[in-house]
């Protein structure tokens, strides 16, 4: 079987803060792997998702569709809220795969939901943007987010700006860039 990433991308826009997406891991092929992806990208019935993923993960997989089942399965988690579990499942993602970069995003995207550890989010988002993903605005409209909440306002701004640059027509960072007004001030002399 082989894997590629596709991303899928959920905004929960609330009122003038950002919330930040996700990023889904591919299994071309059959089997129950390919069904754990499909569970977490068209965020089916939890219960039924997560037995989908668990019967996937009792499959003879590949060590890369395995990490990556691990990814969408944490995607599930992560769409039922359970945070804890979600990590985990990156996290394991992340000793089998430590290349994946999808796994990074994800930590760093469910460290935000769970709060209070924007900087691990960054950390963990600038790790798998350096990686290369297929679709990098994923990650840097979460990095965005993150960047925001300890207020770092110019890097919210510049992975806004790249996100938006990243996928030309995607409105969410657009609209998130109406919020900031960029000055230019002369620097002196002296």
């Amino acid at each position: 079987m082989k894997a590629s990433a596709i991303l899928g991308v959920a905004l929960l826009a609330g009122a003038g803060a950002a919330q930040p997406a996700q990023a889904a891991v591919s299994i071309i092929g059959g089997g129950m792997g390919r069904g754990c992806f499909l569970a977490a990208e068209l965020k089916r019935e939890t219960r039924a998702s997560l037995d989908i993923c668990e019967r996937a993960l009792e499959e003879s997989l590949s060590r890369r569709d395995r990490a990556a089942t691990h990814v969408n399965r944490g995607i599930v988690y992560m769409q039922a809220r359970n945070m804890e579990m979600a990590m985990r499942d990156y996290e394991s993602a992340i000793r089998l795969e430590p290349k994946l970069a999808e796994a990074h995003i994800n930590l760093g995207i469910a460290l935000l939901h769970r709060g209070g550890r924007d900087r691990e989010a960054i950390a963990a988002l600038t790790r798998g943007i350096e990686m290369k993903p297929e679709r990098p605005e994923v990650a840097l409209y979460s990095r965005a987010v993150a960047h925001e909440l300890i207020g770092d306002n110019r890097a919210a701004y510049e992975d806004y700006s790249a996100a938006a640059a990243a996928r030309p027509g995607w409105q969410e960072p657009v609209e998130q860039l109406k919020r900031f007004s960029v000055e230019r001030r002369q620097v002196g002399n002296g």
